[in-house]
């Protein structure tokens, strides 16, 4: 027997439920929740939102919410924003769109840098005053997926680059998309932002969404014999930006 949730419950819930329309469907984005965070021995407090896509376009919440319960989100991956500062109305705002990366983020894995990437930029963030960190959930292996990742990494165990892993398996070197992640940015901001990435893909996709991009600033660091060839391969195969050649010199 279904449940209809409290009319306290509901109203609580519906005050933090944004609607997002879509081509497809809809964004419902929640948030935001204060959510403190350790960050290099201190205590730093975000504003936290996550995001569900659904075919479904209504405003009425009780309906999406009484799905929730007969489907196993916990099954599939949803993104979230982690907001810093005014990050609604401030002039100026700094954001990174951080594609989850499961073995460096969450086991702190030295095959790549993402990890340092992650926890690099929300620092930035801080310091920078104003900004927000995008996890992107359904970019694992640039797009391939966890398991697929796995094979991947059995064929660099074996002299394969990054790309040609990927390619080798049947994908191409970046199926990521950024169009959600868009969405939600413009959902929550309209002003100019300065783009922590360097990758120029993800900065030709905020422009070629009408974005307005006031500056890129690039992220790298922990360079090591683990990643050395992994960041290369970046820079030469898929047109990662090398400012003032400060990573990976020959």
């Amino acid at each position: 027997m279904k449940q209809t949730l409290d009319s306290k419950v509901l109203s609580i819930l519906e005050d933090k439920i944004q609607l997002i329309k879509t081509n497809k469907g809809a964004i419902y984005l929640v948030g935001p929740i204060r959510l403190p965070v350790s960050l290099y021995g201190e205590t730093v407090v975000f504003k936290w939102y996550c995001w569900l896509n659904c075919d479904e376009v209504t405003e009425d919440y009780q309906r999406i919410i009484d799905k929730l319960s007969s489907v196993n989100l916990a099954e599939l991956q949803q993104s979230s924003v982690l907001a810093y500062g005014d990050f609604d109305y401030a002039d100026e705002a700094i954001i990174r769109f951080h594609s989850i990366c499961h073995t460096g983020d969450i086991f702190g894995s030295k095959r790549c840098d993402c990890g340092f990437q992650l926890k690099q930029s929300m620092k930035m963030i801080v310091e920078h005053g104003t900004g927000a960190l995008f996890y992107l959930a359904n970019h694992e292996g640039r797009g391939i997926g966890l398991f697929s990742k796995a094979m991947a990494y059995i064929l660099q165990e074996n002299g394969y680059d990054t790309v040609e892993a990927n390619e080798a398996l049947g994908f191409v070197d970046d199926s990521r998309n950024y169009g959600d992640a868009i969405q939600v940015l413009k959902a929550l901001r309209t002003k100019p932002v300065t783009l922590i990435t360097n990758n120029p893909k993800k900065l030709q996709a905020l422009k070629n969404a009408g974005l307005e991009v006031s500056g890129r600033e690039p992220l790298w660091g922990d360079v090591s014999e683990y990643n050395e060839k992994y960041l290369k391969t970046k820079i030469n195969k898929s047109g990662h930006l090398n400012d003032d050649q400060t990573c990976c010199n020959d």
